[in-house]
């Protein structure tokens, strides 16, 4: 595939955002130099192109392979072939590059060649097996296409923390009088989840928590049940619901959707958090409701944004 036809396959976003409470989305396939496909949301694609000429520079983490200069940036670009150990590489691989930008950050992936645009039903996309995670679990979904061949889909976002490090934890406020506070959220990301309750320890808040957005929806109706049968508002429960974009099986929007479409969790204010950090994104997550939007993988701003709503 040729540059033009890469960048006419990711440039309808304004198209894209209508995707919102429609539970569908969109999968960028490409290859790493063996039989299996994978796939990337296509809301964290810039643009394809072949690869240009890589700069080394001393000390790069695991899996940089150096740096390229971009219209001016500097990005590093990152061989996910390193990091899920492919058996074997082909001489070619790292050709064609995807430029990706999620987590206020922009990035090059080396990949072998790009397929094609697919439109999913996220209710298709599903966790893997413990037996299937494979690639030392950097698999963090798969779905089928109509050929029946199977695509995986790559957690980048680990790939990045494992890239970048992780971020310190920063002096969070305490809050002692929050042990009445109870945050719902849904994330299917194990980084996520481990920063999110990190950030509500330091806060001092109890929580419940969901790995995708139908499990989510599921626990918030049978709070949902339980609070009208012992007649005691859900907001006694539940005070916040805070909800990733991306998951297997329903998303955040639909997800969210779900709940400001219910009457019995109004008031309950919803928070999108999430790594597909574009106004795009952002105008989706307003099309549906949510009363914020926060970028990953930020734990100052996460609990500056939970406080703000907490103190209401």
């Amino acid at each position: 595939m040729n540059p033009l036809e890469s960048q006419a396959l990711i440039d309808s976003v304004d198209a894209r955002t209508k995707l919102a409470g429609s539970n569908k989305m969109e999968l960028l396939l490409f290859t790493l130099g063996s039989h299996e496909t994978f796939g990337i949301n296509v809301f964290k694609v810039r643009e394809v192109s072949p690869t240009p000429p890589i700069t080394q520079t001393p000390n790069m983490p695991f899996g940089v392979e150096g740096v390229i200069s971009l219209r001016g940036s500097i990005i590093p670009v990152i061989s996910l072939a390193n990091f899920i150990k492919l058996d074997h590489t082909p001489e070619d691989l790292g050709s064609t590059m995807i430029v990706t930008e999620f987590s206020r950050h922009t990035q090059g992936f080396l990949v072998e060649d790009v397929d094609r645009i697919i439109r999913v039903d996220w209710e298709k996309i599903k966790p893997p097996e413990n037996m299937l995670t494979g690639q030392d679990g950097m698999i963090t979904a798969i779905t089928e296409l109509d050929d029946g061949r199977l695509v995986s889909i790559l957690d980048v976002e680990r790939v990045l923390v494992e890239v970048l490090g992780e971020k310190p934890m920063p002096t969070l406020p305490s809050a002692a009088d929050a042990s009445d506070i109870t945050v719902f959220f849904a994330d299917d990301s194990l980084v996520a989840r481990k920063e999110i309750v990190m950030v509500l320890d330091r806060l001092g808040a109890n929580y419940i928590q969901a790995n995708n957005g139908k499990e989510a929806w599921e626990k918030l109706h049978g709070i949902a049940n339980r609070s009208a049968a012992q007649q005691i508002p859900i907001k006694n429960q539940v005070q916040l619901i805070l909800v990733d974009a991306e998951m297997p099986e329903m998303d955040g929007y639909v997800l969210t959707k779900n709940i400001k479409s219910d009457k019995r969790f109004a008031g309950i204010p919803v928070i999108m958090h999430s790594s597909l950090s574009s106004e795009a994104n952002r105008t989706m997550g307003q099309q549906v409701g949510v009363d914020a939007y926060v970028a990953k993988f930020d734990p100052a701003v996460l609990s500056d944004t939970l406080l703000t709503f907490l103190k209401r």
